[in-house]
C-alpha cells in the first residue's frame, strides 16, 4: 500500500477528499451501504473512479477514511466543573456515540480498512486529545489527576474492549464505575 498523500488546506486535495466523504455520507443516507461502490461514489463527487483508486486504494480505505473523520470529535468536552465529573460525561458520552449502530459501524470500518493501523492510531489520539482536555482543566483547578495513559488504558480501553467484543454486558454506568477506579471519591 502507498501512503497517503498530505492534504493542504484548502487544496485540489482537500476539496476533493471532502467531496468524496460527503459523497459516502449521501449515497450511504439515499440507499443504504449496498450503494457503497467507488463508480457510484465517484459519479455522485463528481470525480472519476481513478481519483479515488489512486488516492485511497479501494473502497474499504475510503470508507476507513471517512470513518475517522467521522469520529473526529466537533468540540471539547463540556466542563462540569471538577475532574470526576468532566470525566463521567465525556466517558459516558464517548461509550453512547461509539455503541451506537452509527458508531459501531464507523469503528468497524476505520479498523478494515487500515492494514497499517495509521486511522486506528488516529482515532485513540481524538480520545487522547479529549482527555488531555479534561485533564488540563483539573490541574488550572490545583486538582490531583492520573495521566493520560492511565486514563486511556483504564477507562476508554475497557469501554473499546466491551463496546467490540462484548457488546451485550454494556450499561450506562459502566465508565462512572471505570472512573471511580481510575479517580476515587474524595
Amino acid at each position: 500500500m502507498s501512503p497517503r498523500p498530505m492534504v493542504r488546506p484548502g487544496g485540489r486535495s482537500a476539496r476533493v477528499q471532502e467531496a468524496v466523504h460527503a459523497a459516502v455520507r449521501q449515497l450511504e443516507a439515499e440507499a443504504g451501504r449496498t450503494a457503497l461502490t467507488v463508480p457510484a461514489i465517484a459519479a455522485k463527487a463528481g470525480v472519476t473512479p481513478s481519483t479515488i483508486y489512486r488516492r485511497w486504494g479501494d473502497l474499504r480505505e475510503l470508507l476507513s477514511d471517512v470513518a475517522v473523520e467521522r469520529l473526529r470529535p466537533e468540540a471539547p468536552p463540556e466542563d462540569h466543573g471538577g475532574l470526576a465529573e468532566d470525566l463521567r460525561a465525556w466517558a459516558g458520552q464517548f461509550l453512547e456515540e461509539m455503541s451506537s449502530p452509527p458508531g459501531r459501524a464507523y469503528i468497524r470500518d476505520a479498523l478494515l480498512g487500515d492494514p497499517d493501523g495509521t486511522n486506528a492510531g488516529q482515532c485513540s489520539a481524538y480520545a487522547a486529545e479529549q482527555v488531555d482536555v479534561i485533564l488540563a482543566r483539573a490541574a488550572a483547578r490545583g486538582e490531583p489527576a492520573p495521566d493520560v495513559e492511565t486514563v486511556l488504558d483504564r477507562v476508554v480501553a475497557p469501554i473499546m474492549y466491551r463496546i467490540l467484543f462484548r457488546p451485550g454486558s454494556l450499561d450506562a454506568g459502566y465508565p462512572a464505575r471505570l472512573v471511580a477506579e481510575v479517580i476515587p471519591a474524595r
